[in-house]
């Protein structure tokens, strides 16, 4: 049954990515413009479903422009289980956080920011903040039809290489615990790939701004609250 995906938005409006691009490059938040200077910080970026590190390259060089210091989750393509994916991605998070001692921010685009969510149950010690855009946090199978059969394939890819279905059991628990860290949630009602309503926590903060799923990581308005979200106090 299709649910609250009925009707099916239309995908092809995912096309406004490249709209909100070109309007990215005109604003003012992208030329730095009061984006308050980074001082350093860390910030893990942590791609999407199917993407890897390449796919935020964009939001990468903002963020080293801006005086952040901006690191690779490792990911060449996000299709792992979520178990292995933090599991590696946990190590790289240590080894920075030994290295410099600084609290990591996690910047994670759509099931990027719910391994970014994981990660921050698993190792609170080591992560400032979460924040995730158009991120399922609240129900990561909670997508389009489309993409979800994109999910069982690789799941059960998973399954014959790997084993057991369950292998992302303690990831699937952990991630419902309530968040120990400061997370925010940017999401758009006009997401054609995650229902909207699946990136709302009750223990989450949740921030609306207009645009597509595929758009997240170049849009304006995403900027502006990731200038202001990236400039609390560092601990």
């Amino acid at each position: 049954m299709l649910g609250r995906w009925y009707p099916l938005p239309p995908v092809w409006l995912e096309g406004r990515a490249w709209i909100e691009y070109a309007q990215l490059l005109r604003s003012p938040v992208y030329a730095g413009v009061d984006v308050p200077p980074g001082d350093g910080r860390p910030v893990m970026l942590i791609p999407g479903f199917m993407a890897g590190d390449t796919s935020l390259a964009v939001v990468k060089a903002w963020l080293r422009r801006n005086g952040y210091r901006p690191l690779g989750s490792g990911i060449t393509l996000n299709v792992s289980s979520s178990e292995l994916l933090v599991q590696r991605i946990g190590s790289r998070l240590g080894r920075e956080y030994r290295r410099n001692g600084r609290k990591v921010t996690l910047l994670g685009q759509s099931r990027g920011g719910v391994l970014a969510l994981g990660l921050a149950r698993r190792f609170p010690e080591m992560v400032e903040q979460v924040i995730a855009l158009g991120s399922p946090i609240g129900d990561p199978l909670d997508v389009h039809p489309s993409t979800m059969a994109a999910v069982h394939m690789v799941r059960a890819l998973h399954t014959l290489r790997r084993g057991p279905r369950n292998m992302d059991a303690r990831f699937d628990a952990e991630l419902s615990e309530p968040v120990t860290v400061p997370v925010t949630s940017i999401y758009s009602r006009s997401d054609g790939i995650v229902h909207w309503k699946a990136c709302l926590r009750s223990d989450v903060d949740a921030v609306e701004v207009r645009g597509s799923h595929v758009g997240m990581g170049v849009n304006a308005h995403v900027y502006r609250h990731l200038a202001g979200l990236l400039a609390g106090p560092s601990t």
